[in-house]
């Protein structure tokens, strides 16, 4: 007996994809059972098991403890709730690894799985060897169980923890009905203040709007909320409440690199000197910041796998992504969780004055491009990339290569890399006046058009 994915399914930090045609419940049952077999041969034998809100989850949660009791592994069901629960409860429960399905961000047909080895991400490499293993029928055969354990409220408890802010803000929770919901319920009745919470119901067709926090559009009903209510600022989630967005008291968004510069000020009062990394997306104003705290910045690759890979390496407290992924180490546990992340905002906030308004009126004035998506198919993305950063070279440009090409100008920067999980290139400009963007943009449309990508015009 063995197992084959799709093609398409096998991603570098997480297996996804649609529901019915790329993804199956035999791809569920395998996934289990595959990754079964890791954890018994690395002496492992019980896998903590969580899924979100979509449609498809519960099914797929059942075929995945089928494969992993199959495989002799105890799996241990958390239920419904976030992605950075499931990785709680493996820390919590002692588990020897954790499996979340989820969708995260992706339209409301699609789902997928997350996966962690002990306190390690599950990615890359990992990956392709557990669809290698699939495919060759690979699998230890075992009997187990499995057991139901209710970590909500446990994982509540910790998310204040050390709670320390003061000030009785009034902020709006937007959680786009995805997994957030529940756990903000619970959570907000045991903070000072005032919490005005919007679509807290779990719902996986995302009626009200796509819980993607990144992008504006999705933050409309949160900004309203804000004006509505004369919030201090909001919150909002992505689907399975691994990442955060926010806007400040005047609906201003502040985005994933400037959330990072303030969390980082309280972090680096309490561990002087420490390294804080952000993603090659991030403004040069923040490794500034990071710099003027007394910080040491560290620029890496995007991905929340490779970013908590990265963490470790360095010792770093604290990590951050434009994505909203926010990586703590400090007084946590070094994953990626967005009600977390809410959370200490609060705390920095009170502890730095006590208005998100007035850190953003204090951060630089910069002209930026949102993230920029160039269609690219998967064999051609990375070699566009390549061709560019050999004629960089060849004019003698200031590159930085941690990942893809980010060109530094004394006006600014422009940055192209390949998505690791999509067939698109990816840049983004930034520059100290609009005058200086469009002359990076011009540079940039020209390096793609020299490998053959159709420019792209932004308005201002």
């Amino acid at each position: 007996m063995s197992h084959q994915f799709h093609a398409t399914s096998l991603r570098e930090y997480d297996i996804r994809g649609l529901v019915g045609d790329t993804l199956t419940e035999a791809d569920a049952h395998a996934i289990g059972r595959s990754f079964g077999t890791v954890i018994r041969r690395a002496g492992g034998s019980k896998v903590a098991v969580g899924y979100d809100g979509r449609t498809s989850s519960p099914l797929f949660e059942t075929a995945l403890v089928r494969g992993l009791n199959e495989a002799g592994v105890e799996a241990w069901r958390v239920g419904l709730g976030p992605t950075p629960m499931l990785y709680y409860s493996v820390y919590e429960l002692g588990c020897d690894g954790g499996i979340m399905i989820t969708g995260s961000h992706n339209p409301p047909a699609y789902n997928g799985f997350k996966m962690m080895l002990k306190d390690r991400p599950f990615f890359g490499a990992d990956i392709r060897a557990l669809g290698e293993m699939a495919a060759a029928g690979d699998w230890e055969t075992g009997t187990a169980g499995e057991r139901g354990i209710e970590i909500m409220d446990r994982y509540v408890d910790r998310l204040v923890q050390g709670f320390d802010a003061t000030t009785p803000f009034t902020i709006a929770w937007d959680c786009g009905n995805g997994v957030a919901g529940p756990v903000v319920e619970k959570l907000v009745r045991k903070l000072p203040g005032t919490h005005h919470l919007l679509f807290t119901e779990v719902d996986g067709n995302f009626p009200n709007h796509h819980p993607d926090p990144t992008e504006e559009k999705n933050l409309v009903d949160l900004k309203r909320a804000v004006a509505d209510h004369g919030c201090d600022f909001g919150v909002a989630f992505d689907g399975d409440a691994d990442r955060l967005g926010a806007v400040d008291g005047q609906g201003r968004v502040v985005w994933g690199d400037q959330l990072l510069g303030i969390l980082a000020e309280p972090v680096l009062k309490a561990l002087p000197g420490a390294t804080i990394i952000a993603d090659v997306k991030a403004s040069q104003a923040l490794y500034d910041r990071i710099a003027e705290l007394g910080g040491t910045p560290l620029m890496w690759k995007t991905g929340h796998s490779l970013i908590k890979a990265k963490m470790k390496e360095a010792d770093s407290p604290l990590a951050g992504e434009m994505s909203g992924h926010i990586f703590f180490k400090h007084e946590w546990y070094g994953f990626d969780d967005g009600i977390y992340a809410a959370v200490r905002l609060i705390r920095a906030v009170s502890a730095l004055g006590g208005s998100l308004t007035a850190l953003k009126d204090a951060m630089p004035a910069m002209v930026n491009t949102p993230e920029l998506r160039f269609q690219s198919s998967e064999d051609r993305k990375f070699v566009v990339v390549s061709e560019v950063l050999g004629r960089l070279k060849t004019a003698g440009a200031t590159v930085d290569e941690t990942d893809g090409a980010r060109v530094t100008t004394p006006d600014g920067w422009w940055l192209l890399r390949a998505s690791n999980t999509q067939d698109v290139l990816v840049a983004r400009v930034e520059a100290r006046s609009q005058e200086a963007l469009e002359k990076l943009q011009g540079d940039l449309n020209a390096a793609l058009a020299a490998s053959g990508v159709a420019p792209v015009v932004v308005g201002h």
